[in-house]
């Protein structure tokens, strides 16, 4: 999870840069030092044409670096950039689609609770929300998963086919007299089931997905409503540290989900030569 975290916090930031340097302050300053430098409008006598461009640059990064550091303006960019990475529309699903954008807007409401806060009690609480982003990029994660099953033309064909065709396989086992038949019939058996093993532990593991993204908005609404009425004391309490504990388990559960289903899906690939 560093890793991700890593990368979430890179994309903040980089978020946070972007927004800053295309917002109308930044056009006005760069238009404006270019506009004096082309005019070569001269304060004083020693002032210089060039000066202005110096001048721009440097107003330029006074400013950049004083937005980059606002947290009003950290908070809208990284909501911006959640919402723009883990697009809800692009989700076809309409429940998983319904369950990514009520996420994305727990984390903007516990982002907001926090920033209400002061000192020490802030800086922990922004802390579990940054923590929330991988929840964010698990459950969009999951989201695609259940996409990718509803979507998947192969285990749509072979959840109807497969048990017809163990059926029948079984009968003519039962009806074949042919030792050497019967070995082909055996061992198309056997793979067979297998592959339907496959596809059911697929569907448990789909069901499972559906479940879990509905208990992570129940625990998502859970922290939300913790960091509401959190105060100043609990700062250094084991209150905000269960908290983050909370927010890991939720990531480790759906990781540990999301992997599973990527493991049984794998049988995807085999069976598209079919």
């Amino acid at each position: 999870m560093s890793k991700m975290k890593e990368e979430m916090r890179g994309r903040a930031w980089r978020a946070m840069l972007s927004q800053a340097f295309f917002s109308v302050e930044s056009a006005v300053i760069i238009a404006l030092a270019i506009v004096l430098f082309g005019l070569g409008y001269q304060p004083f006598d020693w002032w210089q044409s060039a000066y202005w461009l110096i001048f721009g640059a440097v107003a330029e990064a006074i400013y950049l670096g004083a937005a980059v550091t606002d947290p009003q303006a950290a908070h809208r960019a990284v909501n911006a950039m959640l919402t723009d990475r883990y697009d809800p529309d692009a989700i076809k699903s309409p429940r998983a689609r319904d369950r990514l954008k009520r996420a994305l807007e727990y984390r903007r409401l516990i982002s907001e609770a926090a920033r209400k806060h002061p000192g020490a009690l802030r800086v922990s609480l922004e802390a579990t929300a940054s923590e929330i982003n991988e929840w964010i990029a698990q459950i969009h994660t999951l989201a695609q998963r259940l996409d990718g099953f509803e979507e998947n033309d192969i285990i749509v064909r072979d959840r109807r086919m497969v048990p017809h065709e163990l059926t029948n396989l079984r009968r003519r086992l039962r009806a074949e007299e042919s030792p050497e038949v019967r070995a082909e019939l055996e061992e198309a058996i056997q793979t067979k089931e297998m592959q339907l093993a496959n596809l059911r532990a697929l569907e448990n593991n789909i069901k499972r997905a559906e479940i879990q993204l509905e208990q992570t908005l129940s625990a998502l609404g859970t922290v939300y409503a913790q960091v509401q009425v959190i105060d100043a004391r609990a700062v250094d309490s084991a209150r905000t540290q269960r908290l983050q504990e909370e927010v890991h388990e939720q990531v480790a559960s759906l990781s540990d989900l999301i992997a599973a289903i990527d493991e049984v899906q794998s049988y995807r690939a085999s069976s598209s030569g079919r």
